[in-house]
């Protein structure tokens, strides 16, 4: 899995993007993208567009950055679930505790 980051600054939101697995062995990874997004503002959107598989430690990972950011006062958004991933989040009920977008524009507007 690859993550590439990007603070979009006229909007205090920073866009975190992993690619490929999202599985137990990208743990450590996301969870210090998602911390260091912190530094720069409580509003973040995983956008899972590239991401084509999810495990149960992926999942815990985004719920614990959105416990993070709830704390903040901020959000921590969802965007571009592909087929098999968002039938994991309906499948876990996780698509009712998250803002889930189909587009990262879409997410983008609704964090504005």
């Amino acid at each position: 899995m690859n993550i590439e980051s990007r603070l979009l600054t006229d909007k205090k939101i920073t866009v975190i993007e992993p690619s490929g697995r999202f599985d137990a062995h990208y743990e450590t990874a996301m969870k210090k993208q998602i911390r260091q997004a912190f530094e720069t503002g409580p509003h973040i959107i995983v956008n899972l567009t590239t991401v084509h598989f999810v495990d149960s430690t992926a999942l815990a990972t985004l719920v614990q950055g959105m416990k993070q950011a709830r704390e903040q006062n901020g959000d921590l958004l969802i965007s571009g679930l592909q087929q098999p991933v968002r039938i994991i989040f309906e499948l876990t009920r996780l698509d009712k505790a998250f803002r889930i977008f189909a587009t990262l524009e879409e997410a983008i507007a609704s964090a504005s």
